[in-house]
């Protein structure tokens, strides 16, 4: 897709240059609004609002919402009142929702000013609700339907009111406000035009509360394989719906996010290509002055075993091939965990079946890596029979305490109402950095007596 973008970016400019306007306009209407963002946001400021004002006024609202927050600002600065009033009345309600949430407060003044009333009410409602709500990424843009009516009065509703909805795939039965079921566009079609809709509908709707939060809302897509998903209010009134499309971009979100915190980075909003070096630089370096800090245990335990390992010189060479071990141990445990977590597999209830297991599987990891570390010290190292136990055994031991504390601490973080993916690698690393240290020279000194 990318070998696309570009050639198509270099077949437009070439047509720009020649001034062949009517010819760009015909390249850009055959392509998905998704690729013709790409190509506007390749383009200097100049041509990127000349390529804007030659697309078909539908396929300008869908490339626009797929633009980044710059090229937008930079768009609606460029934009006449009139120009503006149309682009924000063309958008889905969601859309222009989010779009004025990221912008400064004197382009929202614009925007809100030149979007007619219905919109303009429309969007600060959804501006009320909190910021990983689900009513934060719903739209009011959804085909209602009355029960009383037929599959064929059905119809001409959905042709009536369909044209500026998100979806008419799904519709919903209200009454009075409150949801009662949906109903799909094939059972309207296929069924007899004389058929009540309320003979159809299926009742045992899955929904979403306006407070719920969106993370849990986007796993409910993925379990249950839906394309749409109405939010109700605490009365059971329906107002609105989300769609796979902002559920998929939630997941997105959480993920890189997730991603970051579990690689000690501050979540950005921003893609990298955007992102500065100062940017970069605060995102990082916070984590990465704690994870020093947190090293001073480390520093303080070898320091109290200083006398130990003059004694024997060779311990000092397994240091790091203990502390990296059950670091990775860890790592892998609390990922698969945190991932559980996320996907609702596991809870907190479930702490003591999970122990079990990820003690077992230490065990199993543990002692293989013992066996094969005892085998390479005897046999390639040359080193002594006991300092040979005393490694493997640490590595044991040290497999063993990184997966029981990499399976818990997610646990009991999210048990206490705080993000387990901060607990990854960073911090799990550095406990059982720790641990493994102490074990180690516990081990050192009674085995071989010194």
């Amino acid at each position: 897709m990318a070998v696309f973008s570009t050639d198509l970016s270099s077949t437009v400019e070439t047509l720009l240059e020649n001034k062949r306007y009517n010819s760009v306009r015909d390249v850009l209407s055959t392509v998905n609004a998704v690729d013709v963002a790409v190509i506007l946001e390749d383009q200097p400021p100049q041509k990127l609002i000349l390529l804007f004002r030659l697309l078909p006024k539908e396929l300008a609202s869908e490339a626009f919402v797929e633009m980044g927050h710059e090229s937008q600002e930079l768009l609606i600065n460029a934009f006449s009142d009139k120009e503006l009033g149309e682009l924000v009345n063309e958008l889905y309600v969601d859309d222009a929702a989010d779009i004025v949430e990221e912008m400064p407060a004197n382009v929202v003044k614009r925007i809100l000013k030149q979007a007619d009333s219905e919109t303009r009410k429309q969007i600060n409602d959804l501006l009320k609700y909190p910021d990983d709500s689900a009513g934060s990424i719903m739209t009011p843009d959804f085909v209602s339907l009355s029960p009383t009516l037929t599959t064929g009065q059905a119809l001409g509703v959905i042709r009536h009111k369909g044209v500026d909805k998100e979806t008419v795939d799904i519709c919903y039965v209200v009454e009075r406000s409150k949801l009662l079921g949906e109903i799909s566009l094939r059972s309207i079609v296929l069924a007899d035009e004389n058929t009540p809709i309320s003979e159809l509908m299926d009742e045992n709707v899955i929904f979403a509360k306006t407070l719920e939060d969106i993370e849990d809302v986007a796993a409910r897509f993925d379990r249950y394989g839906l394309t749409a998903l109405p939010v109700v209010d605490g009365e059971n009134r329906l107002v609105g719906i989300i769609t796979v499309d902002d559920a998929i971009d939630v997941m997105r979100e959480e993920a890189t996010e997730d991603m970051e915190k579990m690689a000690a980075l501050t979540p950005s909003e921003k893609p990298y290509p955007r992102l500065s070096v100062f940017e970069i630089y605060k995102n990082r370096i916070p984590w990465l002055m704690l994870m020093m800090i947190s090293a001073v245990f480390t520093q303080l335990i070898i320091g109290k075993f200083e006398a130990a390992l003059a004694a024997q010189i060779a311990l000092t060479a397994f240091i790091p091939m203990l502390m990296d071990t059950g670091g990775n141990s860890g790592s892998q445990a609390s990922v698969t965990i945190i991932r559980s977590l996320s996907l609702g597999e596991v809870e907190f209830s479930d702490i003591f079946k999970i122990i079990w297991k990820e003690i077992r599987v230490a065990l199993l990891c543990g002692l293989s890596l013992a066996i094969v570390n005892f085998a390479k010290l005897m046999i390639f190292d040359h080193v002594g029979i006991m300092i040979a136990l005393t490694v493997s055994l640490t590595l044991l031991a040290t497999v063993a305490i990184a997966k029981f504390v990499g399976c818990t601490l997610p646990l009991l973080v999210k048990k206490v109402g705080l993000d387990p993916a901060v607990m990854a690698s960073p911090i799990i690393t550095t406990v059982v950095d720790a641990i493994a240290l102490m074990i180690y020279f516990g081990l050192a000194t009674t085995l071989l007596k010194i």
